[in-house]
């Protein structure tokens, strides 16, 4: 049996320091007139963090878990029961196509910006693109975790790395109430990317690479690509346990495959096609399809031009607006063939000798 290590996380907090990590996001003088409350808050959290009360709220798992008995989350129950209730829906041959569009810049006009992204712009094309097929769609906007109040998409822990059914689906790893790790924005972004036929990401370069607001999401869609969909399985949070599972054969199940995809990277200056591909890449080992030569795009938006005057230099370029209506174009009609039956995702009918 493989051994599970241990040794590098930190010290837990003392109280002296817990009191002070907690008061420091009360530091507007409005709060000093409920000082006696926060006190009082500030106890209850501080014997949370204590005896690491991760899910205080837990239901049994009931019929279809490999331990009925086990107490599970009630959050990560009620997250599991929609996902399964999306990927009925999304099966459904009588619903409509539904595509989901994600705009990857991390800046918005809510926000010091004070400006709307280019790629905000390119994903309303895509969107009133689709409309006018009669294609339904979601648009995704990742740049809220800038503007909106509390509102995070928090690191993939990397369980997977211990054992991939420690990885579960949907991810467990939060909300955790002893660390405040809430607030996280996952549940409901995994539910809307079940729910969809197609997806399409729309996306700048920021520094050669992806914008964090994007890849945060993409690590923790880590789940959907061989996750558990039982943590009653691995007692929860067991390594030990997970890591038997694995080695005694696990089948690495890809829940999001069959989906359409399709791509737009746009930047200024380098990093586009690097991006482009490894964002292909990450969505073709998922198991979604491609959409052909039209449902992938990269551009320069101004190359070497001042940021400035960016959005003029988007409204002179047609030529790419147009090229971005044929990506949602491409991908609407991958998504009709592929529904209708037309088509199947390539290697299909193919067994993969190293499942991972």
């Amino acid at each position: 049996m493989t051994t599970v290590r241990k040794g590098q996380a930190g010290p837990r907090l003392e109280r002296e320091e817990f009191h002070r990590k907690f008061i420091d996001q009360f530091f507007d003088p409005a709060f000093e007139a409920v000082a006696e409350q926060l006190a009082a808050v500030e106890e209850v959290a501080w014997q949370a963090y204590h005896d690491k009360r991760k899910a205080p709220r837990t239901v049994k798992a009931g019929p279809g878990f490999a331990d009925p008995d086990y107490d599970l989350s009630i959050e990560w129950k009620e997250a599991h029961e929609r996902l399964l209730a999306a990927e009925a829906r999304q099966k459904d041959p009588a619903t409509p196509s539904r595509i989901l569009l994600i705009n990857g810049a991390a800046r918005n006009d809510g926000s010091c910006p004070g400006e709307i992204s280019k790629t905000w712009r390119l994903t309303q094309l895509a969107r009133d693109t689709l409309a006018a097929q009669g294609v339904e769609t979601d648009v995704l906007d990742l740049s809220r975790i800038i503007s909106d109040y509390d509102r995070h998409i928090h690191p993939c822990k990397a369980c997977v790395s211990t054992a991939m059914p420690l990885c579960h689906w949907p991810c467990s790893c939060y909300p955790n109430h002893a660390e405040r790790q809430t607030g996280d924005w996952m549940n409901e972004i995994y539910e809307r990317w079940v729910a969809a036929h197609g997806v399409i990401i729309l996306t700048p370069v920021y520094w050669y690479q992806a914008p964090a607001v994007l890849k945060l999401m993409i690590d923790r869609l880590v789940c959907a690509d061989g996750g558990n969909p039982d943590p009653s399985s691995t007692g929860g949070k067991d390594a030990a346990k997970a890591k038997r599972i694995e080695l005694d054969g696990w089948d690495y199940p890809k829940h999001l495959a069959g989906r359409a995809f399709g791509l737009v990277v746009h930047g200024d200056v380098a990093g586009i096609e690097g991006t482009r591909r490894s964002l292909s890449d990450w969505l073709n080992w998922m198991g979604l399809v491609d959409s052909g030569s039209f449902g992938q795009l990269d551009r320069f938006v101004g190359y070497y031009e001042s940021y400035a005057e960016s959005h003029e230099t988007l409204d002179r370029d047609t030529a790419f607006q147009e090229e971005v209506r044929n990506v949602a174009r491409a991908v609407a009609l991958t998504v009709g063939d592929l529904r209708a039956g037309r088509v199947a995702p390539p290697g299909a009918r193919l067994q993969n000798p190293r499942p991972k």
